[in-house]
């Protein structure tokens, strides 16, 4: 059992964090190493004059925050500290989980069989540049006019010389940021923002600052502020309901964040994995900031899922960079990808997928909103996931692993926090990864699990 003993009269409100706060303190001052032994909850309630269960949410809270871990039988350990940032969503699917945690489009056979008939089409008629080509300007020219077509769906003007092909919306945005912030600047993005966008950041050596965010979007204010000090080099905004927080920024709300990137200098790289999903089309800040806009959308969220292949839209200024950033990881696009889906484009089949996707959903978000009715919730009738605030008093670590025991995987909302002092508490929940039926079976488990008396909270100091 470890020596070291958290200061009572240090413990201030909410004091199941300030204790959490406190054991992390010690583990970064080296007064608790890798494998010591903390108190039983009984043991350190009792030393601190305060109850059991605030003990249990500070673990919960430490466990959530990969500082120690618990063995059954044995105790509760200081864990080695994890370098590594866990998805949100759980890592394989089983026939025995109904998985609401990693967000995809509504997928059925149909999927599949437009797929193989894609393939079979491709195999009879395969031009030879796709897979005797090397040069992107060459073999992607034809697939980059066809682009620009497509980006009109999404409310971006551009020509075809600005139009990169990516494998998908992930290795846009990468490219994106590699060119618009240099390693050792600051790129400033939503506190409650991409999962990936943090483990990015760190391998690009790039520092990232979470603004504040409303029921529109990031705030003009707090953006403002946190640019004032003129370190910060780009923003990365997500306008769109594919946030994690599912919010559709408004237009009067565009302008102003458009406005404000030009006044601090700011490229902006925005990403827009639903594309023309949205029959409600809202100016993206490539329209309105083209000069300094790198936009990024694909085809995986919204036409199919193994459609790895989307479009980078680059202003002038930064073609050059990203040119060679593209070339250095991943020099082109996967051709037979980019092929099938600029023939699908070209035919009109992959916007009868895209209307077909937003009735699918339409139906989902219906469906939802009845199960979930009563229950404080955001969501968009075109977007892939809802948003779920759990309020005071329901750890959202607890209410995901009482989930997970009940054969539904949630993802949790601080997987998108970015910062430290971002605590959503918050479920985002998927409506497409599922079937219909398992879907409404997954919502109902939410639904007891908020109707059952939530974990006991502070009881006493």
């Amino acid at each position: 059992m470890t020596k070291w003993h958290p200061d009572a009269s240090a413990l201030s409100r909410p004091v199941y964090l300030s204790l959490a706060d406190q054991v992390q303190r010690a583990i970064a001052q080296g007064q608790l190493a890798v494998g010591d032994q903390l108190p039983t909850h009984r043991q350190l309630a009792d030393e601190l004059g305060i109850s059991v269960q605030t003990v249990s949410r500070a673990y919960e809270e430490l466990i959530r925050r990969g500082l120690i871990s618990g063995e059954t039988g044995r105790g509760t350990f200081i864990r080695a500290v994890q370098t590594e940032v866990d998805p949100p969503y759980i890592p394989q699917r089983t026939d025995e989980v109904i998985d609401l945690s990693i967000l995809k489009p509504v997928c059925e056979p149909l999927h599949v069989e437009a797929m193989r008939g894609a393939l079979v089409e491709l195999a009879a008629s395969l031009p030879p540049a796709v897979v005797l080509s090397f040069r992107p300007n060459t073999l992607f020219a034809r697939h980059r006019a066809t682009a620009v077509s497509w980006l009109r769906h999404c409310g971006v003007e551009t020509g075809a010389a600005n139009v990169t092909l990516t494998n998908g919306a992930t290795a846009g945005m990468t490219i994106a940021l590699m060119a618009a912030a240099p390693p050792g600047s600051t790129v400033v993005t939503e506190e409650v923002g991409h999962h990936t966008l943090l483990p990015l950041a760190s391998y690009l050596g790039i520092k990232l600052r979470g603004v504040a965010i409303d029921e529109d979007g990031i705030r003009p204010d707090a953006l403002d502020a946190a640019c004032r000090d003129g370190t910060a080099k780009a923003l990365f905004v997500m306008p769109n309901p594919i946030n994690a927080t599912a919010t559709h920024m408004g237009e009067d709300r565009r302008r102003e964040i458009a406005r404000l990137a030009q006044r601090h200098n700011l490229s902006i790289v925005e990403n827009d994995p639903l594309g023309p999903l949205l029959s409600e089309r809202r100016p993206p800040l490539a329209a309105l900031a083209p000069e300094r806009t790198l936009y990024v959308t694909s085809f995986t969220k919204t036409v199919m899922p193994g459609l790895r292949t989307g479009y980078l839209v680059v202003p002038d200024r930064l073609l050059a960079a990203v040119t060679n950033r593209h070339l250095v990881t991943n020099w082109i696009a996967t051709p037979i990808v980019a092929e099938i889906a600029t023939r699908w484009v070209e035919s009109g089949f992959a916007m009868e997928m895209v209307e077909w996707q937003r009735k699918a959903l339409h139906r989902r978000h219906a469906l939802a909103a009845e199960i979930l009715k009563g229950i404080p919730h955001r969501s968009h009738a075109e977007g892939l996931h809802l948003w779920l605030p759990l309020g005071e008093g329901r750890p959202e670590a607890t209410f995901v692993s009482h989930a997970r025991h009940q054969g539904v995987a949630l993802a949790p909302g601080s997987a998108f926090a970015i910062g430290p002092g971002t605590r959503p508490d918050a479920l985002r929940v998927s409506i497409g990864s599922t079937t219909e039926a398992e879907l409404h079976a997954g919502l109902r488990v939410i639904v007891n699990l908020l109707n059952s008396d939530p974990e006991p909270v502070l009881l006493a100091m």
